[in-house]
C-alpha cells in the first residue's frame, strides 16, 4: 500500500471536506447511503459511466460494471455514475462478488443498487442513492469505463483519489493529493488536541472558540 493510501485511510470525510474548504477546493457530496454503516473507503478510482436504454446496435455484449473491475487492482473503488433518472440497479450482487474477490475496497454509485442483502452478507462497502429491486438490463447500459463521471456536482476522473463514510464522499486530484492530506492531518491534530482537552474538563466554549471557528479560513 502506498503511503498517500495509507495516510488516506487515517482520516474521515468531514476532515477532507474541511481540508477542501480551508484550501477553496470542492470534491465532496453527501446524501450517499452507507450499506454498512461504519464502514470507511479509500483509494484510487475506477469510472463507470451509465446511460439509458439498452446497447447501441453492434456495440459489445458486456455486463456493465464487469470491465472496471478486471482493470481495477486490490484496493481500489469503482465510482459508477447512473443519472439518468431511471429505476434500475447500477450495481449488483454478482458484481459485488466479483469485487470483493478481486480484493477492491468498495463501490461509490450515483444511483440505485440492487442486491443489498448480499453485498451485506459478503462485507462488501458500497455508498449509493438507494436500492431497487429492478434490473438494469433493457433500462440502463455502460456508454463508458474510465472516463470522467459526475458524482453530485462533482467531476471524478479515473485515477483520482477517494474516500467514503456515512458523512459523504470525498474525491481529490492525483496532483493534489500531497497539499490535501497535510492540511486534512493538521486540521485532524488539532480537533485532537481539542477532544483531550474537553475530556480532561476544560469547558466547551473555552475549547470551541474563536481559534476553531476560523480553522478553515482560507490561506493566501
Amino acid at each position: 500500500m502506498s503511503e498517500i493510501i495509507e495516510r488516506l485511510r487515517r482520516l474521515d470525510a468531514c476532515g477532507l471536506s474541511d481540508a477542501l474548504d480551508k484550501l477553496g477546493m470542492t470534491g465532496c457530496v453527501t446524501g450517499l447511503i452507507a450499506t454498512l454503516p461504519g464502514s470507511r473507503i479509500a483509494g484510487r478510482v475506477h469510472t463507470v459511466k451509465l446511460a439509458a436504454g439498452s446497447p447501441p446496435p453492434g456495440a459489445p455484449v458486456r455486463h456493465l460494471g464487469a470491465a472496471a473491475i478486471d482493470a481495477a487492482a486490490p484496493g481500489e473503488i469503482i465510482v459508477v455514475e447512473q443519472r439518468t433518472g431511471i429505476d434500475a440497479g447500477c450495481w449488483g450482487g454478482i458484481l459485488s462478488q466479483g469485487a470483493k474477490a478481486r480484493g477492491l475496497a468498495g463501490v461509490i454509485a450515483d444511483g440505485l443498487i440492487r442486491d443489498v442483502d448480499e453485498a451485506r452478507s459478503i462485507g462488501f462497502p458500497i455508498f449509493c442513492r438507494g436500492f431497487t429491486a429492478f434490473t438494469a438490463r433493457a433500462r440502463v447500459h455502460e456508454a463508458a469505463t474510465d472516463v470522467p463521471v459526475r458524482i453530485g456536482d462533482v467531476v471524478v476522473e479515473p485515477g483520482c483519489y477517494a474516500l467514503a463514510d456515512s458523512s459523504g464522499a470525498v474525491f481529490i486530484p492525483a496532483d493534489r493529493m500531497d497539499e490535501v492530506l497535510a492540511v486534512a492531518e493538521s486540521l485532524a491534530a488539532r480537533e485532537l488536541e481539542m477532544t483531550r482537552r474537553l475530556q480532561a474538563g476544560e469547558s466547551a466554549s473555552a475549547v470551541l472558540g474563536a481559534n476553531y471557528e476560523h480553522a478553515l479560513k482560507r490561506e493566501g
